[in-house]
């Protein structure tokens, strides 16, 4: 067992755009309730992991935007574990900035990094890959990564490759981390059996990833000490601000997970799903007969396998299948099942013509 604190970092600070025109920028995905208990995602992330650690060691990276919304969801956060980002600077400035944190409340640590906005259906199973990513990574400095078994040839993950002669316990050297695949590509991975999907989890002790941050990003090394110089002090809100938006833009894949040693992967099945668009929501609710998940006011007929969510007025389907409609107060969407994808197009329209009420 770990002996090491164990620390939590949730990265609750994207926008869910494949979730338009429910998520928003004024309200995430993250604070959305999208399953059928009505807990919002960020909610079900912590309710999983508090018998795992106590709410004083986990911290969440956001934006200042959302400090308030996650004070009303989560309403026992310290308030000093409210990592507020002055710029989005993606996934390796978020860790970096949690680290420093951490180090200056515990020196060294054991620290495991998850999305705000993912799914898992066994939180005990969950809860036990974590204990063991902690207690490998305390035993020789590894860098452990959360792999998921994959059940189908999916395109929309990353992968890991792993070695399987070389393994210690149930982890597996990391041999290379590859971006999503085409379909050919995907079915190709899955039947080798020598790949995992890329889970975007991670389990480290402060000390071993400050020092590969420090090796991959040397730009970044002297704006993190002063920023953790800073914490606790008046200063430290004038020096965030000044020092974080200078950090280069860049994902903790690319940045040092691609180049580190020493990394292994544990292979889980614990029912994850990354709830990455409109789609997941047939997989995370209950469907009728027909296949449809439907919530508010909707009368279907003749429908099949559609996901339609009312707001304020009745939406009546008479005859449709494979359709996505979300109603809300300003906006309805209405798309192909095949084309949910490409939601992110509608945003991108929408900021060239200046709309930006509708984001």
């Amino acid at each position: 067992m770990s002996t090491l604190t164990k620390t939590v970092l949730i990265m609750a600070g994207g926008h869910g755009e494949r979730f338009w025109p429910s998520s928003r920028l004024a309200m995430p995905k993250q604070f959305l309730a999208l399953t059928d208990d009505s807990r919002t995602m960020i909610q079900l992330t912590v309710d999983r992991i508090r018998p795992f650690t106590e709410i004083e060691n986990v911290y969440v990276a956001t934006s200042s935007a959302y400090r308030e919304l996650l004070q009303q969801q989560i309403p026992d956060l310290p308030a000093e574990n409210i990592l507020c980002e002055p710029v989005g600077r993606n996934t390796a400035p978020c860790i970096a900035l949690g680290a420093v944190h951490i180090r200056k409340k515990y020196g060294d640590a054991l620290m495991t990094v998850l999305p705000s906005d993912h799914l898992v259906q066994y939180p005990n199973i969950f809860r036990d890959v974590l204990q063991e990513a902690c207690d490998l990574a305390e035993s020789d400095d590894s860098i452990m990564t959360i792999g998921i078994t994959p059940d189908e040839p999916e395109t929309g993950y990353g992968y890991i490759k792993f070695i399987p002669r070389r393994a210690k316990r149930n982890a597996y050297a990391v041999e290379r981390f590859v971006e999503k695949p085409d379909l050919e590509t995907a079915r190709r991975y899955v039947s080798s059996r020598e790949y995992l999907w890329n889970s975007g989890m991670f389990t480290w002790k402060v000390s071993v990833i400050l020092k590969n941050l420090e090796k991959y990003l040397p730009r970044m090394t002297e704006g993190l000490r002063s920023i953790e110089n800073s914490i606790g002090t008046p200063d430290y809100e004038r020096v965030l601000r000044d020092t974080f938006p200078r950090f280069p833009s860049i994902s903790i894949d690319y940045a040092v997970m691609e180049k580190a040693k020493n990394i292994y992967t544990l292979a889980a099945n614990f029912g994850w799903d990354d709830v990455g668009s409109w789609l997941a929501v047939s997989r995370i609710r209950q469907t009728d007969e027909r296949g449809n998940v439907h919530a508010g006011n909707v009368i279907a007929i003749d429908t099949r396998d559609t996901i339609i969510q009312a707001g304020g007025k009745l939406i009546a389907a008479v005859g449709v299948e494979d359709l996505v409609v979300v109603d809300t107060e300003d906006a309805l969407l209405i798309c192909n099942k095949d084309r949910a994808g490409e939601i992110k197009r509608v945003l991108q329209v929408l900021k060239e013509r200046n709309m930006t009420s509708y984001l």
